[in-house]
């Protein structure tokens, strides 16, 4: 199979859109046809065949955006095929290096699809330089994205030539490397211009490609005011051209706020450091979920002699039994599904103007790591004992800490609990993870004096905090919801014995 690539695009360009494919899957193609037309802000560029063949695979449609160095498809080579190919032209010697010695051919380093919804992510640190010999298999480089950290490792014995350093914003199938297969060091290539960084795939802002951005910018319009006709529902040049003639059009464009102010100037005693890609994350759904949701919080407390003294009993002969310490997040999720399943409106979720009640038990649990707060997600807790809890958090804890945790494992959640108190926090709002309509804040755990049948005892409190979602969940609900969990707890017997 030979690979299809994105040429480079010229200074200052780096991205282009699909114009149009001249064939079609399973067409006979012949080394330098026309194949493919990409259109820039600037020219029209030609992408040919690399080799005779038949086309096997089409990885971008017309209306795509693609960078340079992307693979756009992919050629089967027939049997027809020259035994020995002639030198690449000028055009593709740009876009990709050039093995030295005989027919070996260079392999390509591409970056793997990264899980549902996520469109691009940032190269981390490269565990080899270019020159250097790798094994196949080999752990190269990692691609950071606003979820979990994806591993590229060597897809072939050889030598590494580096095309997108580290923290150039990269895309699903981009060539950021190749392997020279016949184990010589690949010829020097220019560096793949990385793709800018794109606006969040929370932006209700549409897709613009180079050449429309252009039209746009020159005539003060608003995208979102303009008519697409084009592929998918993009706007495309002449949509933006026809926009730019209509008077009104731009003076409603003209009327818009001003663009943000630019980043002031640090001091010399200041550092300025970029947001990595999950505190990006972070930010923006924590602003996103405070302006969408209802949010309002209620507050109790609990008194934690009885689960305090249980665990006291039993912790030995827990561990014992079990192979884990018995903690107090066992309890609060226990009592916590309780609560819901006698509370289905705080485990449910708006979808438009409908409800969707969840009839299961999927508890997110945050866990607070160097690089930020995620939150991944105990399933099915319902059916699980008190060890079959602690181990599926102590679990979730350790791939969180080392960076291991997996798309499927930070999505899906339907109730959140995050504990404060391990930090020393005696009280707090949290912030509802959307779109679930409720999560639960533990606090620190405090003696204070408390009225005990009309005397003051010393007792070992926590303050408990629920935010919710106060669209679908009534304040009735939510301060019964808090109750249930404060009678369980200060009762464990209550749900142990399933009451």
């Amino acid at each position: 199979m030979a690979d299809i690539l994105t040429p480079a695009l010229g200074e200052s360009v780096a991205e282009a859109t699909i114009a149009k494919w001249t064939k079609k899957v399973g067409d006979p193609v012949k080394r330098d046809e026309l194949l493919v037309e990409l259109e820039t802000d600037k020219v029209s560029l030609e992408v040919v065949s690399p080799a005779d063949g038949t086309l096997g695979e089409i990885a971008f449609a017309a209306g795509d955006t693609v960078t340079p160095g992307a693979v756009l498809g992919k050629v089967t080579e027939g049997a027809a095929a020259p035994a020995g190919e002639a030198a690449p032209k000028a055009d593709e010697a740009k876009t990709a290096p050039a093995p030295k010695g005989g027919g070996d051919a260079s392999v390509p380093v591409q970056v793997p699809t990264m899980g549902e919804s996520v469109a691009e992510g940032s190269v981390g640190s490269w565990q080899k330089k270019s020159g250097d010999r790798v094994s196949k298999d080999e752990l190269l480089v990692e691609i950071e994205t606003d979820k979990v950290a994806v591993e590229i490792s060597a897809p072939a014995n050889g030598v590494l030539t580096i095309s997108a350093e580290a923290g150039s914003t990269v895309t699903p199938g981009q060539v950021i490397g190749q392997i020279a297969a016949s184990g010589e060091a690949a010829a020097a290539a220019p560096k793949a211009e990385s793709a800018p960084a794109k606006a969040s795939s929370a932006s209700n802002d549409p897709h613009l490609s180079p050449a429309v951005q252009r039209v746009v910018a020159e005539n003060n319009l608003d995208p979102k005011s303009i008519q697409a006709t084009g592929p998918k529902g993009n706007i495309t040049k002449a949509d933006a051209l026809k926009a730019a003639s209509q008077p009104q059009a731009a003076a409603a464009a003209k009327a818009a706020p001003a663009a943000s102010a630019p980043p002031r100037e640090t001091g010399p005693r200041e550092e300025r450091v970029k947001m990595t890609r999950l505190r990006q994350t972070i930010a923006r759904r924590l602003k996103e979920s405070q302006n969408t949701a209802a949010q309002l919080t209620t507050f109790n407390e609990v008194d934690m002699s009885a689960i305090m003294a249980l665990r006291n009993r039993y912790k030995d002969a827990f561990e014992k039994h079990h192979g884990i310490k018995l903690g107090f997040m066992s309890f609060f999720v226990k009592a916590t599904i309780a609560a819901l399943k006698e509370l289905p409106a705080v485990n449910a979720e708006i979808d438009g103007t409908d409800i969707i009640y969840k009839n299961h038990y999927d508890i997110g649990v945050a866990v607070g790591t160097e690089k930020g707060l995620v939150v991944p997600v105990l399933r099915d807790a319902d059916v699980l004992s008190l060890a079959g809890i602690e181990k599926g958090i102590g679990d979730l804890g350790r791939a969180a800490r080392d960076g291991d945790l997996t798309l499927d494992q930070l999505q899906g959640g339907t109730f959140t609990i995050t504990n404060g108190g391990v930090y020393g926090s005696l009280m707090s709002t949290p912030i509802l993870n959307m779109p679930q309509a409720g999560i639960l804040g533990m606090h620190n755990i405090v003696q204070r004096p408390v009225a005990i049948d009309g005397k003051v005892e010393i007792r070992p409190m926590m303050y408990l905090a629920l935010s919710y979602d106060h669209r679908i969940v009534d304040g009735k609900e939510a301060v019964t919801f808090l109750v249930r969990i404060k009678e369980h707890l200060e009762d464990p017997q209550r749900f142990l014995l399933d009451l």
